[in-house]
């Protein structure tokens, strides 16, 4: 499994010969550097809410890539809209098999709506099962008891969880949901990109391993193989 940076929430995953892609933010985000959309390889988007940080590029990506959406029924059908058809809508706690895995809508705890202000259902989370591994993507969340339902019923590879505070949780409680989790390889996420979620990554990368866990924070453009 490959796993790519693109920079906030936006992640690059290669399953077989399948890739995935989350939350696509890339063109307006001010911490970008030499991304271009129609070099990331793209068959499907999972989206996990509607705030402009994680839509951004959807639209865009999806019709120069030809690429599925794949979130809730209300963001799916915001696309639809658009005259974006090739589509899965799901909702939490749904199941789905695709070509590439299964996916698990989970849930989050925050906030979710369109950037014109309208209702983009609920914020979600996904647990990937792919070519031998398992993946949880947290999207934007708080610390949630029902992390700990994931565990129950995954082994875990790697967790993308948010790391930034303010807006989601933060260190302390991304360690706290790393352990409700049961995954000791964690890649943060939703840091840095904005002045309200500025971090001490050393102090975090620290923290993390005081716990017992390591934390990945990549460079935008980075590629690791999980």
């Amino acid at each position: 499994m490959e796993i790519t940076y693109y920079g906030h929430s936006c992640f690059g995953v290669k399953c077989g010969d399948k890739s995935i892609v989350f939350d696509p933010f890339i063109t307006d985000n001010p911490l970008e550097t030499n991304i271009h959309l129609n070099e990331i390889p793209c068959d499907y988007i999972l989206v996990s809410h509607g705030h402009g940080d994680h839509i951004g590029d959807v639209e865009f990506l999806a019709k120069l890539k030809n690429a599925m959406i794949v979130s809730c029924h209300e963001i799916v059908e915001y696309f639809v809209k658009k005259g974006l058809l090739i589509n899965h809508p799901m909702n939490i706690g749904g199941n789905k098999s695709f070509d590439f895995g299964k996916v698990k809508m989970v849930n989050a705890i925050h906030s979710s709506s369109f950037p014109d202000g309208t209702y983009a259902g609920n914020p979600a989370g996904f647990v990937i099962q792919s070519k031998g591994k398992t993946f949880y993507y947290a999207g934007d969340t708080a610390l949630s008891l029902d992390m700990k339902l994931i565990a129950d019923e995954f082994a875990l590879d790697v967790a993308f969880l948010p790391i930034g505070d303010n807006f989601t949780m933060n260190v302390d409680d991304a360690i706290k949901a790393a352990n409700f989790v049961n995954c000791n390889k964690i890649i943060g996420m939703h840091y840095d990109t904005f002045g309200f979620i500025k971090i001490n990554k050393e102090e975090a990368i620290e923290k993390f391993k005081q716990a017992g866990k390591e934390l990945i924070l990549l460079n935008i453009g980075q590629t690791i193989s999980i």
